[in-house]
């Protein structure tokens, strides 16, 4: 049995997840969705930043967000949402100023996700 106490003390809002997904082995698995689909998605923000294609980074930190609410990321949902409203209005600046902040708690619930599936 994994100790879900683990994900909450590192910021994570289990219960939100609960509520939203039903049950722990439900959580669980989407949490091993999000982890497999992360490495993907990190080189593709990267690359979709780099090219200055907002279009598919505002899709891609629209997802991001999406999941990030229904497992309980709350710093990472906000962060992703900020990204996909200054995407839309094409507002680079703010994109560039703010993505190393975006890419840290990226990794971060990464490695936490990562921590708490190896237990």
């Amino acid at each position: 049995m994994r100790n879900v106490n683990f994900l909450s003390s590192k910021g994570i809002d289990v219960e939100k997840g609960l509520e939203l997904l039903g049950d722990m082995e439900m959580y669980e698995e989407i949490l091993s969705d999000f982890l497999d689909q992360s490495s993907e998605r990190l080189d593709n923000l990267s690359k979709f930043k780099e090219t200055n294609d907002l279009a598919n980074y505002s899709i891609l930190v629209h997802a991001i967000k999406g999941d990030s609410k229904y497992l309980g990321f709350d710093k990472l949902a906000e962060l992703a949402f900020q990204h996909e409203i200054e995407s839309k209005n094409n507002n680079l600046e703010f994109i560039n100023d703010n993505y190393n902040e975006l890419l840290k708690e990226f990794k971060r619930i990464i490695g936490v996700i990562q921590l708490y599936l190896d237990q």
